[in-house]
C-alpha cells in the first residue's frame, strides 16, 4: 500500500465549472456583508456662522 492510497483521494484546489469572477463576487459580497456598518457623523451643535475670528 503505498501513502497516498493510505490518506485518500487528494482534494482538488479549484471546484469544476465555477469562474474566477464568480468567486471574487462571492468574496466581495461575504466582505460587503460581514463588515458592520460605520456610526454615525457626529452632529455639530453650534453653527459654522459662530465660529470666533483669529486674533
Amino acid at each position: 500500500m503505498s501513502a497516498t492510497e493510505s490518506k485518500g483521494q487528494p482534494l482538488p484546489f479549484a471546484v469544476a465549472g465555477v469562474s474566477m469572477r464568480d468567486l471574487l463576487a462571492a468574496g466581495e459580497a461575504a466582505a460587503l456583508i460581514s463588515t458592520p456598518p460605520r456610526a454615525p457623523e457626529p452632529e455639530l451643535t453650534e453653527p459654522a456662522a459662530d465660529h470666533r475670528e483669529a486674533a
